[in-house]
């Protein structure tokens, strides 16, 4: 039923004279205020007329307040009543007819009211509660001591109930509201401008949930249609749980987080001048779902997708679709990120394998078959149940090549992934991949865009930092010895040096021909990383290109000596060691080429 408030002619008139009196006491404390109350009617005597526009907006508003005062009991004793706003409205039928069938008046605003009435839910407008119309654009609404008293009142509490009685206010039960579709706005291909922006920052949304998550003792807050059964439920039944209303309290917080979280990201944007580090920032994570464990056994995990402004359509192995196969695990996540971030790097087509994040296999040539043999023939027992990456589309013949491929180790063994990620595939390439296990996890992913921060947590805090979106092109390879390097040899450095951006400290990589060599990663000290290295890539080291992650701390007896004695023909370092000079002295005596990167 709808809120109906009403008043006698002499009691109205009663409280527009208190209110005139209350008015002219508020803006002339030290003058006179005469006035005449008839039966049915009030006179104003006495308005000094530079502030008459003020008085009477001041007196029109307080004289509601004092005609609801003088009104009869409200004809909400005791009654259901729901506040529903909603920007979103799916599922809109189901919930209001739901509730007006349990005995609930629906109070609503604007489109919402409208859409309810459509769906034939009998509807009290806001504006018949506050005895406000919608103003300033619609900038106002609900914000009013009639709407949010009747929110936020402690049922349990008798001094508020005696409030809201006192000024003819009734409770509401259930507030349902979602807020302007801000995040989608902004990000739209169309964009947006800063006006345009500013006007879809919902105001009176937050207010109203928050002010019934904060009294969801007594009010059931909800934000999201899909709760929209679920609450029908709980309210047909007859015992109230307030874990269910907890839940949907916390809920509500939420969702006004990760709102506000969109607002503030998106305002700093038009303040930071490039600055991508912010004073603070928000993360908003999203569950997109539980996994079986984490890194161990024993430990429980869960992915979640960073709904930050700046990854939308940002590509990633967190957006990647997924055709066949197990469920994801937590290292899957890894390792398959890692396989992606590398192989997205490579212009021509080109074949990464990984394992434990760290790439045994790379290799880029125009026939994307050859590339993937020569991949797995790196390093075939780590290839073995690691994931495979290529930047290219996987057609039919891909697909069988993947799965009848035998292991170079005894020719026989039919080689095993894990998983499978390419930007596309054709039908019949999807098909025969499936045909090869029920296991096998077949994603499709999206190129990283570049410029995205890179967060990464440490114990009681976080550590961010530009990512890493250097190729060789935007880098100079500097000659440091007397050797100048063939310009083949400058290729294969070009091509270890991205291959060992992706490999774990202290890295080393032996590349020739665009192809991946050897290894080395993980060692206390880079030395042995080295011998790692040389002895995956074998006798194909001679003449070979080797790249460095990080500078050589000594050069004689140590990594670049013993680099050179192994026949390496170029070595590629960032450079910046106190010892540089011997590095240099030790590439002209075996007349090897070095250059400087100047990038760690």
């Amino acid at each position: 039923m709808p809120l109906s408030l009403s008043s006698s002619p002499t009691a109205a008139a009663a409280a527009t004279t208190a209110a005139s009196g209350a008015a002219h006491r508020f803006l002339y404390p030290h003058r006179p205020c005469l006035h005449r109350a008839g039966k049915n009617f009030v006179v104003l005597a006495f308005v000094p007329c530079r502030a008459s526009s003020v008085a009477r907006g001041l007196i029109r508003g307080m004289a509601d307040v004092e005609t609801q005062k003088a009104a009869s009991p409200s004809l909400l004793a005791g009654h259901k009543q729901a506040l529903i706003s909603l920007s979103d409205k799916r599922d809109l039928s189901l919930l209001g007819n739901g509730l007006q069938g349990l005995g609930y008046s629906i109070v609503s605003t604007g489109g919402t009211a409208f859409a309810l009435e459509e769906a034939g839910v009998s509807v009290t407008k806001v504006e018949e509660i506050t005895h406000f119309p919608e103003m300033l654009d619609g900038r106002v609404k609900t914000l009013h001591p009639s709407i949010h008293g009747g929110i936020l009142a402690r049922r349990d509490h008798n001094h508020h109930m005696e409030a809201l009685s006192r000024y003819n206010i009734g409770t509401f039960d259930i507030v349902v509201v979602n807020l302007y579709p801000f995040y989608e706005k902004v990000t739209s291909a169309n964009g947006i401008t800063f006006e345009d922006g500013i006007e879809n920052i919902d105001i009176g949304g937050p207010t109203l949930i928050r002010a019934a998550a904060k009294n969801h003792k007594d009010v059931l807050v909800v934000v999201d249609h899909k709760d929209y059964p679920a609450v029908l439920e709980f309210l047909q039944g007859k015992q109230d749980d307030q874990h269910f209303r907890r839940k949907l309290a916390w809920k509500a917080f939420q969702h006004v987080a990760s709102y506000d979280s969109a607002v503030s990201e998106w305002l700093w944007k038009q303040t930071e001048d490039g600055d991508k580090l912010p004073p603070s920032f928000t993360v908003p994570l999203s569950l997109k779902c539980t996994l079986r464990y984490g890194e161990n056994p024993h430990q429980k995990a869960a992915f979640y997708d960073d709904k930050s402004l700046s990854l939308v359509n940002a590509g990633g192995i967190a957006t990647a679709i997924q055709h066949h196969g197990k469920e994801m695990s937590y290292n899957n996540y890894l390792d398959a990120d890692a396989a992606w971030n590398c192989v997205s790097e490579f212009k021509n087509p080109t074949c990464v394998i990984v394992k434990h994040t760290n790439p045994c296999g790379v290799a880029s040539r125009q026939d994307i078959l050859e590339a993937y043999r020569l991949a797995v023939k790196a390093d075939p027992v780590s290839a073995f149940g690691g994931i495979v990456a290529f930047n290219t589309t996987v057609d039919e013949d891909l697909a069988k090549e993947i799965r009848e491929f035998r292991s170079p180790t005894d020719g026989s063994t039919r080689m095993f992934y894990e998983i499978v990620v390419a930007p596309k595939y054709t039908e019949k390439g999807l098909e025969i991949l499936r045909g090869k296990s029920k296991t096998l996890r077949i994603l499709e992913a999206k190129k990283s865009e570049k410029g995205m921060l890179s967060l990464r947590q440490v114990a009681g805090g976080w550590l961010a930092q530009d990512s890493d979106d250097l190729t060789p092109e935007d880098i100079k390879f500097t000659v440091m010895s007397e050797r100048i390097p063939q310009e083949a040899e400058l290729q294969d450095a070009e091509f270890a040096w991205l291959c060992v951006k992706h490999v774990k400290s202290n890295a080393i990589v032996i590349a020739k021909n665009n192809c991946m060599l050897g290894m080395g990663s993980g060692q206390p000290n880079r030395v042995e990383s080295l011998r790692i290295a040389f002895r995956k890539a074998g006798e194909e080291a001679k003449g070979a290109a080797l790249a460095s992650d990080a500078f050589f701390p000594f050069a004689w007896k140590d990594a670049v000596e013993e680099a050179c004695q192994n026949g390496i023909r170029v070595i590629a370092e960032p450079g910046g060691s106190i010892r540089d000079g011997d590095a240099v002295d030790c590439c002209n005596k075996y007349g090897v080429s070095l250059v400087f990167t100047n990038v760690l």
